[in-house]
């Protein structure tokens, strides 16, 4: 739990809402996931982060080594502010930063691609104007189809090792392109809480499957072309994917921050590195309070668990009829008697760097000292 009777003294000038950060809670998580990774090179997943500052403290600490991107103007942007390795996670068709980066051969070397299919390779060469040569990953669906089901997220067409091989082979016959690596996201494993025996059996079953099939499907891209990069797993199945030898490298973002998806793991508990606090202005009933803003809702199916989550004082929820608002945010439970108008109620987002497109900066609190961190979005940075 965080300190979030320093917090509050240490911020209490500044005017609600507003985020912090606690950056000695941020290194332990990023000293855990360096332990959970066993000498795998873990790879920032910048969509959970989203503030270069800390991607850059990540990549000091050994055990980090490369970004993954989420879209090509972030990786365009962050290559020109030092980042040297930088995986595409997901394919794109901005077309404005396809063509600067086939025109411009230093960001071409540290970007790298994200593709599933011949149809993605043809777009990025209709769109490219430029010279340089473009680096590809393969992305290979890595989800679980048991009893005629598909447990895991709806990503690339791949599966098998003869059609990861034969999409490495059209890669490899045009001098467009250089196929450097290939992805396997077991979301169903890593993105997953363990809740019930029912969950546990499906990350066991996935595991094994997908250990059989990686290594089938790794073996057949080396007879296309060498590989310097097979990326797995996230923040919540970084153990089972560094243990494969046929991985290089693992991804993790959210683990440094410790958002609330991640409360029920068995086999982790990352530290709850950042909260946003929010103001009461009113009173509407004893056991209720009203708080300013606030209605932060992360993505994924809307349900409860994408909800943020009142955390100091202790033993606050939400209104089931009105949840997290635009505006107001009504909270109850006994503590709310002692709750007046001004006072702080500190809240946990679900998700993790999506919060900070709701802030310029974060506030970051290392003991005693408070300095301000730039977010994506304060430096004015929207990319999707």
């Amino acid at each position: 739990m965080g300190d979030f009777d320093r917090y509050a003294r240490l911020t209490a000038r500044l005017d609600a809402p507003y985020a912090v950060i606690d950056l000695a809670a941020f290194r332990r998580n990023a000293d855990d996931l360096v332990r959970r990774a066993a000498g795998t090179p873990i790879r920032i997943a910048s969509k959970s982060v989203r503030c270069r500052p800390l991607i850059a403290a990540a990549l000091e600490r050994p055990g980090f080594h490369g970004v993954m991107g989420y879209a090509l103007p972030e990786a365009l942007w962050l290559a020109r502010n030092g980042v040297d390795d930088i995986l595409l996670g997901y394919p794109t068709t901005h077309r404005t930063a396809l063509r600067e980066l086939s025109e411009d051969p230093e960001a071409a070397s540290r970007i790298t691609l994200m593709i599933d299919s011949a149809e993605h390779l043809a777009f990025i060469r209709a769109t490219a104007t430029g010279k340089a040569r473009i680096q590809v990953c393969l992305d290979v669906d890595a989800s679980l189809r048991i009893f005629g089901q598909h447990l895991g997220v709806r990503r690339s067409p791949l599966r098998t090792p003869a059609e990861v091989a034969a999409l490495a082979r059209t890669v490899a016959a045009d001098d467009t392109f250089e196929l450097t690596g290939v992805m396997f996201y077991e979301a169903q494993i890593a993105g997953l809480p363990d809740t019930s025996p029912a969950v546990r059996w499906v990350k066991r079953r996935s595991a094994a499957e997908l250990a059989d099939r990686r290594g089938a499907v790794v073996d057949a891209v080396k007879q296309v072309a060498p590989l310097r990069i097979v990326n797995s797993g996230g923040t919540g199945s970084l153990e089972i994917s560094s243990a494969d030898p046929a991985v290089t490298e693992v991804t993790a973002g959210s683990g440094l921050y410790g958002p609330t998806l991640f409360d029920k793991y068995d086999v982790f508990q990352p530290e709850h590195a950042t909260a946003y606090a929010l103001d009461v202005v009113r009173r509407p009933a004893p056991r209720i309070a009203t708080l300013f803003g606030g209605g932060y809702v992360a993505s994924g199916p809307a349900k409860k668990s994408r909800l943020p989550s009142p955390t100091q004082p202790s033993g606050l929820k939400l209104l089931g009829t009105e949840g997290a608002g635009e505006v107001q945010t009504p909270v109850q439970g006994q503590s709310a008697e002692r709750l007046r108008i001004g006072a702080r109620v500190w809240m946990r987002y679900a998700k993790a760097g999506e919060m900070l497109e709701r802030f310029d900066v974060l506030h970051a609190i290392d003991g005693e000292e408070v300095t301000e961190l730039v977010t994506y979005r304060g430096e004015g940075k929207n990319f999707g």
